[in-house]
């Protein structure tokens, strides 16, 4: 799967969208990745999987993580094309956390996975984890990079595809002053206060 297998795979999805969204990182957005839509799909996202996991073969892992909900289905695929153990950290009263019986051990080599990279704060968030418990970040992965610019996450960081896509804060939306109606399709829990 190529860069324009995958733009394609995301329009036929309709994975990304057009509209005037509120990202999770607080920023505004005139376009939209929401992965699930690709990843409802189990012949796509084996390939996905199978596409970012290639990109770390040579990773000494033994476990993937990555944030819930969005990087479940991805980090479940790459850690089978991996043939190593696949975990997820979840929100619990706004902070990212491991639950569910999962832990990591001291110096446990692993990779983070995520769905989507914007700003970075979920992959950072579950870093701190991983560093809360000592283990070694080797990397980090995504479907779809869409940083206004390369973000610095310490580790080598790999995209199958990066995506220029403009954002802009809440007041130098030009949606917002042109009265488009603002959807909120991220997972992570914002007031609309608009």
């Amino acid at each position: 799967m190529n860069k324009d297998d995958l733009m394609q795979t995301l329009y036929l999805t309709g994975a990304l969208q057009q509209g005037h969204f509120l990202l999770s990182s607080g920023l505004h957005s005139d376009r939209y990745v929401q992965c699930a839509l690709l990843l409802q799909y189990p012949n796509i996202s084996a390939r996905v999987g199978e596409e970012l996991a290639n990109l770390f073969t040579e990773f000494p892992v033994e476990t993937v993580i990555g944030p819930a909900m969005g990087g479940i289905i991805v980090v479940y695929e790459v850690a089978r094309h991996l043939k190593k153990r696949a975990i997820f950290a979840e929100r619990e009263q706004g902070k990212m956390v491991l639950r569910r019986g999962f832990s990591l051990e001291p110096e446990e080599p692993v990779l983070v996975i995520e769905d989507v990279i914007t700003t970075g704060g979920s992959v950072r968030e579950v870093i701190e984890i991983c560093n809360f418990y000592r283990a070694k970040v080797m990397g980090v992965g995504s479907i779809i990079d869409r940083s206004i610019k390369p973000l610095d996450l310490g580790v080598p960081t790999k995209a199958l595809l990066r995506l220029e896509i403009q954002t802009w804060k809440k007041e130098e939306c030009p949606l917002c002053q042109q009265g488009i109606k603002l959807a909120k399709p991220g997972s992570r829990e914002i007031p609309l206060s608009f």
